[in-house]
């Protein structure tokens, strides 16, 4: 005796096969019959039969119980003979098939096969029934439903289906949904909405990869259970590629699958144009506010906050009938949730294992290091690139270095790593050398910087803090502005401070503030107004920030800003982040903000701070700066002057620099102390700093030393000797060979 493969059948197919055994048995019949199972699709609500009979129902003018009384007679009376064939029910049970039965499934898996369906549905068994020959065609017929009926009802979903959308809830009662996580606050929330009498169209407003199309696949799942609005039997999404192709025919396919249930579609801001750029409405447009006007289908759309102030609440339309459900963040705990729901599909294409200790770790570093995506997206992406890295380092054959140990396992240092190669912060688990590195960051400073430990300290204290974690979140790595005269290291301390957190001196966003002293200038910072010439390219400062969110930001001669622009650096330092022209926000959680300033350096003309000089200093930068704006800073650190000494140490450090170039051509240069002596009593003006120290280095040192070598053309390998002279240097090389 032959059994039904229990893999050929759809899961909402099975579940009715389960149901019109229930009425065999309450019938005392002998077989499962093709009238029962007519009986099963009219009467029983969740199968793609049922809906589709029901719109028959509508079309033709008939009564479903009606059917459903008229099968049921029919069965009663239809015994059947044994066709030697049985399958199992939900309970274990055998349940034998008569051989007409057995004919119905045949036909049905041979029309699922004509449409490309892997899977034998309720609807290709309703097909089926209607086939001349089976007991219930002439039933159907009677009822206007013939197998052509059939044959094109079943073309027209297959091309709507394949066009234009699919069915969320039908897919879940299939079994063929993805798994994900209900947010059960905003899932109780839309629900409310959905039960509403009338204007029941809802919006679902947040950034993009917060979760919105989770949310309505959420529903599905719901409404596949039973649980959601009673009058609502279906969800379909429109296809975004049908959508481009073309939009009108896509909503249309979409809004006549959807006629008794929801229409998803997703961006739905693409259909309404800027008010600002004056544009005409996108094909589809018209069709879609129509669908805000009427009651059925019930429209659910995504759209982006800028999406919705720009777009969307500008349309009366969609304004006064639907309603707007903001679908916030999720929050690290949430977060860890949802990614847990992904990690067997992470297992199973990766080919490892994921540690729970991996998704914590990929939820709090994404929060917090990831610019630009928010929550969950954030943490699935940087999964999906720790499982790549750890399966390309398990493969010897494609790895660019010597393989690593193979490492079937995901954990909290693979997800650091992945981190810092999406972004380029060093965000890896501190190691004994990173600690050392750290804890000699002072020391490792002054190697560039002479003197200045004041500024030194609070600046490498505020890194420190940071690196171990214990820093606010949101606000910047420090927010400091440096007071002092030219040239003692404001800016060389910037730029140390950069070599040492992000491996080049480069890693700075440099902006003179003498340039944004108009009110208008504020737009150069955070890009111009929708309309405005320069609106694409964003703006100098979160631009650049957003393209690095690892870096320096130093804002030079910030006294000489214009307000507005003092306005947007005070919300910067508190809130950590920017909304740039385009809605866009950057994050600047891991930048250091270094302003500097000239202001009261008049005071500042000793080597030794005095509280004298600090106070004069202090009553200047009060009476220039608000005090809000002075209570966001981290510290307010004063440069001093720099001492004969200091100054003899920074020319030391600036020869290196000339030792190094000139080490790059295969020479070796040597300064003698009477030089070093020399060029110090070339410095007319010590008060300016190291500035001049470069002017004559460059005028006495490196402009003659050109010449010379161009004239004297010694060996590689040569060693070049520099000494003081009769009022220049001198310069002679020695070669060993």
């Amino acid at each position: 005796m032959a059994t039904l493969n229990p893999n050929i059948p759809s899961v909402e197919l099975t579940r009715a096969l389960n149901a019109a055994a229930q009425r065999m048995r309450a019938l005392s019949l002998p077989f499962l019959t093709p009238p029962l199972l007519l009986v099963t699709f009219a009467r029983d609500a969740d199968s793609s039969a049922h809906r589709l009979l029901a719109a028959l129902a509508v079309e033709r003018s008939f009564r479903l119980d009606e059917l459903a009384a008229s099968a049921e007679a029919l069965g009663r009376n239809a015994l059947g003979r044994d066709a030697d064939f049985t399958f199992t029910d939900q309970a274990g049970q055998t349940v034998r098939l008569s051989t007409e039965m057995v004919v119905v499934l045949d036909e049905a898996r041979s029309i699922a096969q004509a449409s490309d369906e892997r899977k034998v549905g309720a609807e290709h068994a309703l097909a089926a029934l209607a086939e001349r020959g089976v007991s219930t065609a002439a039933l159907l017929r009677r009822h206007g439903i013939s197998a052509e009926t059939m044959t094109s009802r079943l073309v027209q979903q297959a091309q709507a289906k394949r066009l234009s959308s699919q069915d969320l809830v039908a897919q879940a009662r299939a079994g063929e949904a993805a798994p994900v996580f209900a947010r059960p606050d905003l899932l109780r929330d839309l629900l409310g909405l959905l039960t509403l009498a009338n204007h029941r169209h809802v919006v679902l407003v947040g950034e993009t990869g917060v979760g919105k199309r989770s949310l309505a696949q959420a529903l599905a799942l719901v409404m596949a259970e039973g649980k959601g609005p009673a009058d609502l039997t279906s969800l379909v999404q429109v296809s975004d590629s049908a959508l481009l192709a073309d939009p009108d025919q896509a909503l249309q396919n979409a809004l006549r699958l959807a006629a008794d249930g929801i229409l998803l579609i997703p961006s739905v801001e693409r259909f309404f144009p800027s008010a600002m750029l004056n544009a005409e409405f996108p094909k589809g447009a018209r069709a879609l506010q129509r669908a805000f006007l009427d009651l059925r289908p019930v429209i659910l759309t995504t759209t982006t906050d800028a999406g919705w102030k720009e777009r969307l609440a500008l349309d009366s339309t969609v304004s006064q009938y639907s309603h707007r459900l903001r679908v916030p963040e999720p929050g690290a705990e949430e977060t860890i949730a949802i990614l847990r729901v992904h990690v067997p599909r992470l297992e199973h294409d990766y080919g490892l294992t994921v540690a729970d200790a991996a998704l914590s770790a990929a939820a709090n570093m994404s929060k917090r290091y990831v610019a630009g995506m928010p929550l969950p997206a954030s943490a699935l992406a940087v999964l999906h690139r720790a499982c790549a890295m750890l399966k390309l380092a398990a493969q010897s054959h494609a790895a660019f270095r010597p393989a690593l140990p193979p490492d079937s396992a995901l954990d909290e240092d693979d997800v650091a790593a992945a981190v810092s190669a999406i972004t380029g912060i060093p965000v890896s688990k501190l190691g004994a050398d990173e600690r050392t590195r750290y804890a000699g960051m002072v020391e490792a400073i002054h190697q560039r910087i002479i003197g200045q430990d004041e500024a030194v300290l609070a600046v490498s204290r505020a890194v420190k803090i940071a690196r171990v974690g214990l820093k606010d979140p949101k606000r910047p790595v420090g927010s400091f502005i440096f007071l002092g005269p030219s040239g003692v290291g404001k800016t060389e301390l910037a730029k140390a401070l950069a070599e040492f957190m992000f491996g080049a001196e480069d890693a700075m966003v440099v902006l003179d503030m003498s340039e944004y002293q108009q009110d208008h200038t504020v737009n150069r910072l955070i890009g111009a107004p929708p309309g405005y010439v320069g609106f694409e390219g964003g703006g100098q400062l979160t631009e650049k920030v957003r393209q690095r969110p690892s870096t320096v930001v130093l804002f030079d001669e910030v006294e000489k800003a214009h307000p507005r622009v003092l306005d947007v650096l005070l919300q910067m330092m508190e809130e950590g982040r920017l909304t740039d022209a385009q809605g866009r926000l950057t994050h600047f959680s891991e930048t250091v903000i270094i302003l500097t300033s000239n202001l009261g350096s008049q005071y500042l003309d000793k080597p030794v701070m005095t509280d004298e000089m600090r106070e004069l200093v202090m009553a200047t930068v009060r009476a220039t700066f608000r005090p809000e704006f002075l209570n966001r800073l981290d510290e307010i650190i004063l440069f001093l002057p720099l001492t004969p000494d200091q100054l003899r140490q920074i020319l030391d450090l600036l020869l290196k620099k000339e030792v190094k170039m000139l080490q790059a051509q295969g020479v070796r240069l040597e300064v003698s102390e009477s030089a070093r002596t020399w060029m110090l009593a070339r410095n007319d003006h010590p008060e300016w700093g190291a500035r001049p120290l470069r002017r004559i280095i460059q005028r006495h040192l490196r402009e003659p030393l050109a010449d010379w070598l161009l004239n004297a053309a010694p060996p590689k390998g040569a060693t070049v000797a520099v000494d003081a002279g009769q009022g220049i240097l001198t310069f002679r090389y020695s070669h060993e060979r």
